[in-house]
């Protein structure tokens, strides 16, 4: 299985989503994706050389052993691991949506399960790298909101924030945005999780301003794979999840007008996107969510490299 972003690239097969949505501890589910995840890279030959050496902290359990400096421990007695670069001063905010639209299914779970699941995952993996995590909710209104803080029991309320029940209505995207570039003065990382089923002139302002302020910005479209391609076998009434509308459709007069259309829409994201230097990325929800860590890491390493350049000097 694998998924597209806009920079054209693919990933490959990691946890199968559909037996991972069958374990009821979000935070369970969170570890399982991470743990997965990092034992692929550590087979990889290229692990870790896109970090560079900072500084030294107290070693808490469950840091990586690798890190530790044995010669420093010789001379002081001490456990300390090495910091790096891209571990320091990171905030991170991760804006989800929980609109209507989101709780729409074809696969035995809704796109808000799996978003929480993706938004669980990220704020789970940026807490064992010692980085600030927030999280924001919204609809047509903005929902909870947790500051970016670190730590293991900030981490618990994310996930108490993440299980509530979500009333849903429509989608107001551009209010989240607006109000986290408000809120988040200094440079930080901002991952939207959304279906983006909304005109995609309403996003365009707001992440050019995010940008503008020097944040970088991800963005993870989750998707039902009835979404991409339509997969209606018969005519049928059809409702509109947002505003309860219906409408009688006949398959095969509309699936090529359906494919014209989404595919239409998610051009005009993309090419978004790639003008305003953000982030793109696909997350049908019958696929791993390896992706999402994956775009997390690029990010956060684009990120470390603006700070050490502000930090600097000038190049």
């Amino acid at each position: 299985m694998t998924s597209t972003s806009n920079d054209g690239s693919r990933t490959s097969a990691g946890i199968d989503p559909d037996a991972l949505m069958r374990i009821k501890s979000l935070k369970l589910r969170a570890k399982t994706v991470v743990e997965g995840f990092f034992t692929g890279l550590h087979r990889s030959p290229t692990h870790g050389s896109s970090i560079e050496f900072s500084e030294y902290r107290a070693y808490v359990p469950g840091d990586d052993l690798r890190n530790l400096d044995w010669k420093l421990y010789a001379r002081s007695d001490r456990y300390f691991v090495k910091k790096f670069e891209d571990e320091t001063n990171r905030r991170c905010y991760l804006i989800v949506d929980q609109s209507r639209s989101m709780s729409y299914g074809s696969t035995g779970y809704s796109k808000i399960e799996f978003a929480r699941t993706v938004a669980a995952t990220l704020a789970y993996f940026l807490t064992t790298q010692h980085d600030a995590v927030g999280v924001l909710t919204f609809d047509v209104e903005i929902g909870d909101f947790v500051p970016a803080k670190l730590g293991a029991k900030h981490f618990h309320q994310i996930l108490v924030e993440l299980s509530k029940p979500a009333e849903g209505r429509g989608t107001d995207i551009e209010a989240p945005l607006r109000q986290v570039a408000s809120l988040v003065p200094r440079r930080g990382l901002v991952i939207l999780m959304s279906d983006l089923l909304a005109r995609p002139e309403t996003l365009q302002t707001q992440l050019a301003s995010l940008r503008a302020r020097g944040h970088e910005v991800v963005v993870l479209r989750i998707l039902d794979p009835a979404e991409i391609e339509l997969q209606l076998k018969a005519p049928a009434m059809v409702q509109d999840i947002e505003t309860g509308r219906q409408v009688y459709v006949d398959p095969d007069a509309a699936k090529e007008r359906y494919q014209e259309q989404f595919d239409s829409h998610r051009q005009q994201i993309m090419a978004m996107c790639t003008g305003s230097g953000v982030g793109y990325f696909e997350m049908p929800t019958d696929q791993p969510l390896d992706r999402a860590l994956a775009s997390l890491i690029d990010a956060r390493n684009r990120l470390g490299a603006g700070n050490r350049t502000t930090s600097g000097g000038r190049r």
